[in-house]
């Protein structure tokens, strides 16, 4: 059963929304590539450390991050970039793979196929190595609700994107990987049913007429075709 309404599903986690990111720069090295956080109440977070980890690629020449962060529930954005390194690289190289983002719990439920990691496996490896990457995001609240009544909480996305090289009068700016986002005030439910027996027992009966009248063709095309045999053959020995 799927249901929409206005409301924030999730009011016990302080205003908090856990992210997940997975991004590979393989052409970016490892100390230069940092996380920074800001929103509309005021954050402003320079190379976040916490939960994460960067692992080295192409020996050494390239980076891939991991982190596991929370964002304010207010629109804002966080971004991958070399804001946070202690000299800045003359020309950083900022085309990647994206592996996994995600918000909230992870839902492991047959038959629901949402936008819960709608930027798994976005390559942008042939842009332009100097270009900046925006990643517009709307976020959508999402419950699910098992037939016990337990709830879990995690969010959908939609995404847009673009890319380009940004120049100030001073010269051009240092690109970076942009996820910027927003919140929907629509939350999208999921409600685990049991089939009621009489749709069960509906569904039994159609399939059991169903098979009559399929026998009933048959038989019916069978006795026609075996009383064309028999006029000609009566035909044939007149």
């Amino acid at each position: 059963v799927n249901e929409l309404y206005v409301d924030d599903p999730d009011k016990d986690s302080g205003g908090k929304i856990e992210v997940n990111l997975n991004i590979s720069l393989p052409n970016l090295h490892c100390e230069l590539v940092g996380l920074d956080i800001q929103d509309e109440m005021g954050r402003h977070e320079v190379g976040h450390i916490d939960n994460s980890m960067k692992i080295p690629l192409n020996n050494g020449d390239g980076c891939r991050f991991e982190g596991h962060f929370s964002i304010n529930k207010v629109p804002g954005n966080f971004h991958v970039s070399t804001h946070s390194a202690t000299a800045q690289p003359q020309n950083p190289d900022m085309t990647h793979v994206i592996h996994k983002l995600s918000f909230g719990d992870k839902l492991q439920v047959q038959n629901i196929h949402g936008a819960f990691n709608a930027l798994e496996g976005a390559d942008k490896l042939t842009s332009n190595p100097l270009a900046s990457h925006d990643y517009i995001l709307k976020i959508v609240p999402t419950v699910y609700e098992d037939m016990s009544g337990k709830q879990r909480y995690s969010y959908q996305y939609t995404v847009a994107n673009k890319e380009y090289v940004a120049y100030s009068h001073t010269g051009r700016i240092i690109p970076a990987i942009w996820f910027r986002y927003d919140l929907s005030p629509i939350t999208v439910k999921y409600t685990e049913r049991r089939q009621p027996l009489y749709r069960f027992i509906t569904s039994i009966c159609a399939i059991i007429g169903g098979t009559f009248t399929v026998a009933g063709i048959l038989d019916s095309c069978i006795f026609t075709a075996s009383e064309a045999w028999k006029k000609i053959q009566l035909g044939k020995m007149q």
